[in-house]
């Protein structure tokens, strides 16, 4: 018997650059570009935040704006009394989804050279993309059962109980919509944009470059909205 996800993890483009880990193979350019992107983060934040005061200036201001945005954003999909909790998770989902769009954008990747494969966004994978939605369903998940007990699962049977396979698959099609619906994007745009510039002068793609920018922005925006009202909707009260 074939695993299935193991058959879905190698739906993939190009050549990769393997580590083995033990019995297993991970794509190494995917976790090389994952630790950059983590690092840029982590390096914003860190000088974002290091000298905090009550008067905000400097990197301060745009940091603060991320929060803001970032809680406004799961206030709207959670609610104001579960929210809060959750605004650590989303901001990780979004930061990390939204950085690693637009390193794909701006950083040119393919021209570093690496023994096998090349360099891309870690969001061009779809072993990324897939953690990504199965950490929101694992996350769904909790946040009902920590909230509702085993009560949570009386919304399978909701509002009749012959619907109970059709709930069920819808929460098994969540992940793998979020899933392919950011890698698809994510790769297209890359692939469109290295064709013009393989086919046509620089200046030709160039608006194509500004709204792969720009659609990259709405797909961390789309995947963290939906991971926020996936967790408002496990919370919220059925009667």
């Amino acid at each position: 018997m074939i695993n299935p996800l193991l058959e879905i993890s190698e739906v993939s483009v190009g050549q990769h650059f393997y580590w083995n880990i033990g019995e297993y193979q991970v794509h190494g350019q995917v976790l090389m570009t994952s630790w950059f992107v983590l690092g840029l983060i982590f390096a914003l934040s860190f000088l974002g935040n290091r000298d905090l005061k009550q008067i905000p200036e400097g990197l301060q201001n745009f940091t603060e704006f991320i929060t803001e945005f970032i809680r406004d954003l799961a206030k709207t999909q959670i609610g104001e009394h579960d929210y809060l909790s959750w605004v650590p998770f989303l901001g990780t989902i979004f930061l990390f989804i939204f950085v690693s769009n637009w390193s794909g954008a701006l950083i040119p990747w393919k021209i570093i050279e690496i023994p096998n494969g090349e360099l891309a966004a870690p969001t061009n994978d779809i072993n990324t993309t897939v953690a990504l939605a199965l950490l929101t369903s694992i996350s769904y998940f909790y946040a009902g059962f920590n909230k509702k007990g085993l009560g949570y699962f009386k919304r399978y049977i909701s509002p009749a109980a012959f619907l109970l396979p059709i709930n069920v698959l819808e929460d098994l099609t969540k992940p793998l919509s979020l899933s392919f619906r950011l890698f698809g994007n994510i790769l297209a745009d890359e692939l469109v944009v290295g064709v013009l510039v393989a086919l046509v002068p620089l200046v030709v793609p160039i608006p194509l470059m500004l709204l792969g920018l720009f659609t990259s922005g709405i797909q961390a925006l789309v995947f963290s909205t939906l991971a926020g009202a996936y967790i408002g909707e496990s919370l919220e009260d059925h009667h």
